[in-house]
């Protein structure tokens, strides 16, 4: 049955709606960024750009590194952001835009989220890299969707127990990363970690400027929290989207974090530039050899 002009919506010259994109502009290795103007400092490493588009806060380059088709794009800030970005990716790929339907061959694609992050326990150094193994979403994205994911259900419950979670909130969700993609990025340097994803960066994370939060131990209750010699290590705004939505649509997908700040010593990077930089160099290198 045709997709509807409703659901699949495409621009004037057949790009997908948000991402101005057309199949034959994105690669199938994928790195996300946050911010638009990193979109710049990852593809100016390439051999060859041959593509530059952008809509709103959507920008992507592609082309070439290490003779491997790559594309970089921004998703902006947040896991509705996400929903946008991994949606329209998976339907440049599998849908067939001429007759609106979906292709019975699948194609998988390799995204890599290269981002910035706050650690929330004190051992984890400013300026260390860290791979999420696991991402607790407090966003309720997944909730949107029909799925079948009860394999962490206990860490879900433990979580909401030992933080006293309200119900008022959005139930935690649990998800893993591809081990097979994550396998290419184990290195002595890189720390395996579970990341919290929140749905703002003041209140959900635990800041109080003029407003009071709902819950003043927060950060200290994700510090405490342990679950099978579990914890969490460190906050951010995207990863629970990107894993549970490339679980869905079948993608390999990890998020590999820059730690900028330290919530638990109150330290902050003091040159953010050169550690996103570095981080850059070792997700190309890494994800043009998978």
């Amino acid at each position: 049955m045709p997709l509807s002009p409703a659901e699949l919506i495409l621009n004037n010259d057949g790009s997908i709606y948000h991402l101005n994109l057309r199949p034959e502009d994105i690669a199938t290795h994928i790195i996300t960024v946050g911010d638009p103007d990193r979109v710049a400092e990852v593809s100016k490493h390439f051999d060859l750009i041959e593509l530059k588009k952008g809509k709103r806060e959507f920008l992507t380059h592609t082309g070439t590194f290490n003779g491997k088709r790559i594309s970089v794009i921004s998703t902006g800030i947040g896991t509705d952001n996400i929903d946008i970005v991994l949606n329209e990716l998976d339907a440049l790929v599998n849908i067939d835009f001429e007759t609106r339907t979906v292709r019975s061959n699948r194609i998988r694609l390799k995204i890599v989220r290269v981002g910035t992050s706050g650690a929330v326990q004190p051992d984890i150094p400013i300026d260390s890299f860290l791979m999420s193994r696991f991402a607790i979403g407090f966003d309720g994205l997944l909730h949107f969707y029909k799925n079948d994911f009860t394999a962490h259900q206990g860490f879900e419950d433990a979580f909401m127990a030992q933080t006293n979670w309200s119900g008022s909130k959005a139930r935690p969700y649990v998800v893993e990363f591809d081990s097979d993609l994550g396998a290419h990025f184990v290195e002595n340097h890189i720390r395996l970690g579970i990341t919290a994803t929140n749905t703002g960066f003041y209140g959900p994370q635990g800041r109080s400027l003029r407003l009071a939060t709902s819950d003043e131990d927060f950060i200290k209750n994700l510090a405490d929290f342990h679950y099978e010699n579990k914890r969490i290590t460190n906050l951010e705004m995207e990863t629970s989207g990107i894993y549970a939505l490339s679980k869905l649509l079948g993608h390999q997908a990890v998020s590999l974090n820059c730690i900028l700040a330290n919530r638990a010593t109150g330290e902050f990077s003091e040159n953010p530039a050169k550690s996103v930089e570095e981080l850059i160099k070792f997700v190309l290198h890494k994800l043009t050899n998978t």
